[in-house]
């Protein structure tokens, strides 16, 4: 779902979906509630079991999706009947398929919120073969239309603040972070995700004592390797924003 917000100073970090917009579209198909909590999945194909009847959408990640078999379409709700299997292959497009079903999954939620925060341990335990998803009572009414395909393929652009410690590095490593083409590092998860490309060089050398760090901020470790702070990061980080 949307996370543990607002929980930081109690030093508890957000966590929540990494693709947000997916779980809007999926919910928004379904005519859930915009928290209603998706299966987030991340890695090879996924085959989930109906016990009985359900709308379900599949979003985020574009990639080949089944229904006993049979093809169907990202972005639109799907009519699951209990005994049908939805098996979700290897993306084409992105990382992150969500899988929504009308009424949400209906997990005990731990602080206000259903999400797994990997780093901290808290909520849910993964998701494990033979797992019995247990799904929320619902009498809305799936939408017949679709949501557009919004991941970017091969090279796009982010948008950069810069700040608050900008003024800890040289202005060549400024200009080089805001115009180098960067590469996403396989060791990228839902901590952060770290990018490899030249070095940033620091304008000073001292130690930066910890201090609060949000989503999406960008962290430079020591040795100049900037990293892209995921939903699970820690609420405090030692290394210059």
């Amino acid at each position: 779902d949307l996370g543990r917000p607002g929980l930081s100073a109690w030093g508890v970090g957000p966590s929540g979906v990494f693709d947000r917009t997916a779980l809007r579209h999926a919910n928004l198909l379904l005519g859930n509630e915009e928290n209603a909590a998706v299966l987030e999945h991340f890695g090879g194909p996924l085959v989930l079991m109906a016990t009985r009847n359900h709308a379900v959408v599949v979003t985020g990640a574009l990639g080949p999706v089944w229904v006993n078999e049979r093809p169907v379409s990202t972005g639109e709700a799907l009519q699951l009947r209990s005994g049908s299997v939805l098996r979700v292959g290897l993306p084409t497009v992105g990382l992150r398929s969500v899988i929504g079903v009308a009424g949400g999954f209906d997990h005990t939620p731990i602080l206000g919120s259903r999400s797994r925060d990997t780093l901290a341990g808290l909520g849910p335990e993964p998701v494990t073969s033979g797992a019995r998803l247990v799904v929320g009572l619902t009498t809305a009414i799936a939408w017949s239309g679709s949501v557009p395909r919004t991941l970017p393929s091969g090279d796009f652009r982010l948008r950069i603040v810069l700040g608050p410690r900008d003024d800890w590095f040289t202005s060549t490593s400024i200009k080089r972070l805001l115009t180098t083409p960067w590469q996403v590092d396989s060791l990228a998860g839902r901590v952060g995700i770290r990018l490899n490309g030249p070095m940033l060089e620091r304008a000073r050398g001292d130690e930066l004592l910890s201090e609060g760090v949000v989503r999406g901020s960008i962290q430079v470790t020591n040795n100049g390797t900037p990293i892209i702070l995921g939903p699970d990061h820690p609420v405090t980080g030692g290394y210059p924003v």
